[in-house]
């Protein structure tokens, strides 16, 4: 497994690390590699865009669409 060294990390960051692991239980490098691992997983392209745009609907047990009326289809307008 590869290691990386961060530096020049602000301070504030660094507390907000501290606290966000201490509330999860572990330990600051286990929250940073959870919070990449997060990251890089939803930044991934979806591979099936229908698998993925069902999986964003269906929590919302579907989405009823009024549909305006058909209407007859216009002569286009003549320039000249």
């Amino acid at each position: 497994m590869a290691s990386i060294t961060i530096r020049n990390l602000d301070e504030r960051v660094k507390r907000r690390l501290r606290v966000r692991a201490a509330s999860s239980g572990c330990s600051m490098e286990e929250e940073a590699r959870r919070i990449l691992r997060a990251v890089l997983e939803a930044d991934a392209a979806p591979s099936d865009l229908v698998a993925s745009i069902r999986a964003r609907v269906e929590p919302l047990e579907g989405i009823e669409l009024t549909l305006p009326p058909r209407e007859p289809v216009r002569e286009p307008s003549h320039l000249g």
